[in-house]
């Protein structure tokens, strides 16, 4: 039955992804087709669609996209590009170095890499043109650094792994992903800032180059955007808020800010931004809602534990499987996001972790860091996606540019993966694994 029902399960899938089908739809027809051909009980979609979404964490998830999406229209990304470029001055690869600082701090605020890439390329790329950085390069640079957002406490993704997965907490997740979301960060600085200074992008002399704003004013005005990750971090390690507690409350800080500080935010922003966050909270809502039906579907005929079985007969040996792992969601992350692939990928990841014992907190971060690099890997890559259209050039243009960024980011997860401890240190201080 397994067999059988785990083949038909995954050719309906791909089937109807190959037609066209939207990922939710596509994950519904197959899992409702399988049930009714296997009369596993047709009756049950309704309450299967419904206890999909109907878990306590994932009330966090509207709650940082509206955060996410408030602060990307109060100015915030513009004022932290200041204070970032006050930081590092007038030099060759400057501007690179601010687009990766600024994407980090997004990401502990928006928890989404397309909007963190979205928010630093409008800003940035205009300046960096100016400045005689090929908007190739610039597109590539903010594609990469925006990839650390799935990293960054609060970050969307380990919401839902957190969901999908048993013994992985949001708290534990985020803790273990800031670690690797920076080390991630520096490994892309070397790259960016190699390649600027090998063609003297931003050097003096290239363009127009703008002197750096004044350290201190920059500071004051960044302050606000600086603390917001401060904010959620800082109340989650003392207890005085959950994550989804967390989650409300920056939405009323991004509110105090847009609208009391730096006055930037109107009613009719306001109203704009809880449409755009609307949207894409249900488009991951019903993606989540229908993919329950597709793993109810999948976990009752056995489809899963088949598959990974049969990964698991192709070798015995840890580091080959991960190799595999690592491949599969290498590929997977340049067509698909992050959320999308764990609903898919998870129920037949999780077995092998299992039975080789891995940590599930470990476990999530290494494939969430899989996942970030795909966001940024030609030839489909949705950040990438996001940033060309803003430069103005095609994916095509930026491969010379962004595998030099992929292999910084290999090389972080390399590290990652060989060194569980690094991940985990930081939860097990903070008493969040043992």
């Amino acid at each position: 039955m397994g067999v059988e029902g785990g083949a038909l399960l995954l050719g309906l899938l791909v089937a109807l992804l190959a037609l066209g089908a939207p990922l939710a739809v596509a994950l519904g027809l197959a899992g409702a087709a399988v049930i009714a051909h296997q009369q596993l009980g047709i009756m049950a979609l309704a309450v299967n669609t419904y206890t999909g979404i109907a878990k306590y964490p994932l009330i966090a998830l509207p709650m940082f996209v509206l955060a996410g999406t408030l602060f990307e229209r109060t100015g915030v990304a513009l004022r932290l590009v200041r204070f970032a470029s006050a930081l590092v001055g007038a030099r060759a690869g400057g501007l690179g170095i601010v687009a990766v600082l600024v994407c980090v701090v997004l990401g502990g605020i928006s928890g989404s890499g397309p909007a963190d890439a979205a928010a630093v390329a409008a800003v940035l790329i205009p300046g960096m043109r100016r400045q005689g950085y090929p908007p190739a390069y610039s597109a590539a640079l903010i594609a990469a650094a925006g990839a650390t957002a799935i990293l960054i406490p609060p970050s969307l993704a380990f919401i839902v792994y957190s969901v999908l997965v048993p013994g992985a907490t949001v708290t534990a997740l985020f803790a273990a992903g800031l670690v690797p979301g920076l080390v991630t960060g520096l490994a892309l600085l070397v790259p960016i800032v190699w390649l600027a200074r090998r063609h003297g992008f931003g050097a003096a002399g290239a363009g127009d180059q703008e002197p750096p704003p004044p350290l201190w004013q920059s500071f004051r005005e960044a302050s606000w955007g600086l603390l917001a990750p401060v904010i959620i971090l800082g109340g989650l390690r003392s207890g005085l808020f959950t994550p989804t507690e967390a989650a409300v409350v920056v939405v009323a800080y991004g509110l105090v800010v847009g609208f009391v500080v730096y006055r930037t935010l109107t009613l009719g922003r306001l109203w704009q931004a809880l449409l755009d966050a609307g949207e894409i909270s249900a488009v991951v809502m019903i993606i989540i809602a229908f993919a329950s039906v597709f793993a109810h579907a999948g976990s009752t005929v056995g489809a899963f534990d088949a598959l990974a079985n049969g990964l698991l007969g192709l070798t015995d040996n840890e580091t080959v499987m991960l190799v595999m792992i690592t491949a599969v969601l290498l590929i997977a992350g340049m067509l698909l996001d992050a959320i999308s692939i764990f609903l898919i990928f998870l129920p037949i990841l999780i077995p092998i972790a299992d039975r080789f014992d891995w940590d599930p907190v470990w476990f999530g971060v290494i494939i969430t860091l899989n996942l970030a690099i795909g966001q940024f890997t030609p030839p489909v890559a949705v950040n990438l996606a996001v940033t060309t259209r803003i430069a103005g050039v095609s994916i095509e243009a930026t491969t010379r540019w962004v595998l030099w960024m992929v292999a910084a980011a290999l090389a972080a997860l390399a590290l990652m993966t060989a060194v569980p401890d690094l991940v985990l240190w930081l939860p097990r201080e903070l008493g969040y694994v043992r």
